[in-house]
């Protein structure tokens, strides 16, 4: 029994001081090397600063919708619903986002509707939508900003990022980014 306490005793010893010193400090350094000391993207706009990495809320016709937030964008209290797609509580609260999209936007057929347009992500604070949540608004907000569409689509395909490394993930759009360029665009 000696000869495997003391190992246990020594690795855990090890690990301690390994993940709560060294490891901690490697990752503040590299942290510190990255563009804004690792804090992630700022935007400055109208005075005010936002995270490009963080969910906002858009929920005004003349803008992008952003994606459902199950912490209403607190980024204080990132988290899910945990609530699975078979239990009825959710499923009336995505019907509800669907028949508010809708009425929202009355061209769009419930067919055509992009999941992530009404399902919070896991964190309830993913910053970007799919290019078809971004397409499929594109009529409304040219409708009410009086611009043409073919512009508001030329401004989604601007605002489309590619995979990283060109195959891991999907495109998407930042939906702050976007309506920032919109804003922009007169």
């Amino acid at each position: 029994m000696k000869q495997n306490i003391l190992p246990a005793i020594r690795l855990t010893l090890f690990c301690a001081v390994f993940f709560s010193g060294i490891y901690t400090f490697l990752i503040y350094g590299i942290a510190q090397a990255a563009p804004n000391n690792g804090k992630g993207e700022i935007i400055e706009y109208k005075g005010k600063k936002f995270y490009a990495n963080v969910g906002q809320k858009f929920d005004k016709d003349e803008y992008f919708w952003s994606r459902p937030s199950a912490v209403d964008y607190n980024a204080a209290g990132a988290g899910g619903s945990n609530k699975g797609p078979s239990n009825p509580d959710y499923l009336k609260e995505v019907e509800g986002r669907i028949e508010n999209f809708m009425k929202h936007n009355p061209t769009v057929k419930k067919s055509e509707i992009p999941s992530d347009i009404v399902t919070a992500s896991g964190a309830g604070l993913d910053p970007n939508i799919s290019v078809q949540a971004a397409k499929v608004q594109a009529q409304r907000i040219a409708y009410i900003r009086k611009i043409d569409i073919s512009k508001v689509n030329s401004l989604i395909e601007k605002s489309t990022e590619a995979p990283f490394l060109g195959m891991f993930g999907t495109e998407k759009i930042n939906v702050l980014k976007l309506n920032i360029a919109l804003d922009g665009s007169k």
